[in-house]
């Protein structure tokens, strides 16, 4: 007999709390089919046996556990920890779950923990990823506090890791690539006078993937496709990644010439040019 292995994910908690007593209305087997793609038992016993770790050393332990093989070129454009500037940190979002944790463990590894995600609360259900992350549901009754969220997340002494995509890449004419980048990043740097740093990530997930992302975009009120990525996840295992860090391009570059929008698409420009 192996420890008990205490649940931190439990599907039918989760949608008892997105659906109250109408949870009860879900089939069994589809409850048994979400268990599966979300590798409910694996996850658990990751998240059991990391529980006395969190922030930058359980990402770093995720990479580990993940089986990944970096390859990192441009670590020399990481700015000086100690130069005393904040920085925003972005990039594309090919994957949704082994480019987060790895850019978290090496910007924290760098920073010697002092940043901070703003990520789908969602994420928050996992204890390690918590003390980094500011949780943002821009659906639910937490939308209205998305602004303040941000706010104070620009506001602290932290460095800040941002996808601007918002979702995980799509395939775009024949093409992985991220949805249009959002310009808060833009707008909240140049406020708070924080240096951009470009990040592009390499790799892809399944064609599967990319076929429930067209359909759920297109046809459906919510995102099917987000259901799918922890299974994605367990396909790129022991992948290796390349990741190129672009120099930091100063907050005086986003002047009036264009509007924030267009600085945005800019930056994502550069990202997909590293």
């Amino acid at each position: 007999m192996g420890e008990k292995v205490e649940k931190t994910i439990d599907i039918e908690k989760v949608l008892q709390g997105k659906m109250g007593k109408k949870a009860k209305l879900v089939p069994r087997f589809v409850v048994s089919w979400l268990k599966h793609i979300i590798h409910e038992d694996e996850v658990n016993k990751f998240l059991w046996e990391s529980r006395n770790i969190s922030g930058t050393e359980w990402l770093t332990e995720c990479v580990r556990y993940l089986k990944m093989t970096l390859d990192i070129k441009g670590m020399e454009n990481l700015p000086d920890k100690n130069d005393g500037k904040l920085y925003t940190f972005v990039s594309n979002h090919p994957l949704g779950g082994q480019d987060g944790v790895t850019l978290g463990s090496i910007i924290g590894q760098h920073f010697d923990g002092k940043f901070r995600y703003l990520v789908n609360d969602l994420l928050l259900n996992l204890p390690g990823l918590k003390p980094v992350s500011i949780g943002i549901n821009k659906t639910g009754k937490q939308s209205r506090d998305f602004p303040r969220m941000v706010e104070a997340a620009f506001q602290s002494e932290n460095h800040i890791l941002m996808f601007p995509a918002g979702l995980n890449s799509r395939k775009i004419n024949g093409e992985i690539h991220d949805l249009p980048w959002k310009k808060t990043f833009i707008s909240k740097s140049v406020e708070y006078q924080r240096d951009v740093v470009p990040i592009h990530f390499s790799g892809q997930n399944s064609k599967r993937f990319y076929r429930i992302a067209k359909f759920s975009d297109r046809f459906l009120p919510f995102n099917l496709a987000m259901l799918f990525l922890v299974d994605e996840m367990y396909k790129n295992v022991g992948k290796t990644f390349e990741i190129r860090i672009g120099k930091p391009i100063p907050w005086q570059t986003f002047d009036k010439s264009k509007t924030p929008l267009e600085w945005a698409q800019y930056v994502e420009n550069k990202v997909y040019e590293l």
